[in-house]
């Protein structure tokens, strides 16, 4: 259970720090309807990343995991595709950082949105959204194919869940016990990560692939 939550502790930070997410619970907070709006968000991304790593989790726990010396070889084929595909969008993530980029139609919304949309807004970027996703499959693959019983696989899908979603909720939370005390900074965080997102995601997705790449190297050669 120790290396399942070792392996899967990286992932999960990187998904916690991805700046979209922060983002775009930083604009609910300073938009007019902070509270329904933000509280939303973070019940849809939670659901998100938990929905999107459990299936995988699903899926994984029918790999056959039974090598003697390690990992079985599809684990670890999987986890070296996951890795490179991680790279390539940190690569794309990189050159596409000076990029005068319009903001997000998503973004220029936020400030209309009601809960119910909020909700399925947090949802999409969690589980659909291709960086975030990628992380959350990686995740996945660890835990379902770690070969652990169901219960500690439900109590590492779990950890998983609540640490990638801390840095939205967190917000959130204490954006609900202090808000006026909160708004200024966030206003002055939400301008840093808009202006280095691209940059930030870039060496994020760098630094997973080459974690998840160096584990499935490590067990199939």
């Amino acid at each position: 259970m120790g290396s399942v939550l070792g392996e899967m502790l990286p992932l999960a930070v990187g998904v916690a720090i991805s700046p979209i997410p922060i983002i775009a619970v930083i604009l609910m907070l300073l938009s007019k309807r902070a509270g329904g709006a933000s509280a939303g968000f973070g019940v849809g991304w939670l659901a998100g990343i938990l929905v999107a790593t459990g299936i995988v989790v699903l899926f994984a726990g029918g790999i056959d995991t039974t090598d003697s010396d390690g990992p079985s070889a599809t684990t670890s084929w999987i986890k070296i595709v996951l890795g490179v595909l991680l790279l390539v969008l940190a690569g794309r993530q990189w050159r596409s950082r000076n990029a005068d980029a319009e903001q997000p139609k998503w973004m220029r919304a936020i400030d209309d949105l009601n809960i119910v949309k909020s909700i399925g807004l947090g949802f999409v970027l969690a589980a659909i959204n291709p960086k975030n996703l990628l992380l959350c499959v990686s995740a996945g693959v660890v835990i379902g194919s770690s070969g652990v019983s169901g219960g500690e696989q439900a109590i590492a899908l779990a950890v998983f869940t609540v640490l990638a979603g801390s840095t939205v909720i967190v917000p959130v939370v204490a954006y609900a016990v202090a808000a006026d005390k909160m708004r200024g900074s966030l206003d002055n965080l939400k301008v840093w990560l808009q202006a280095n997102n691209a940059a930030v995601m870039s060496v994020l997705l760098l630094v997973m692939g080459a974690v998840v790449l160096g584990k499935g190297l490590g067990g199939a050669f």
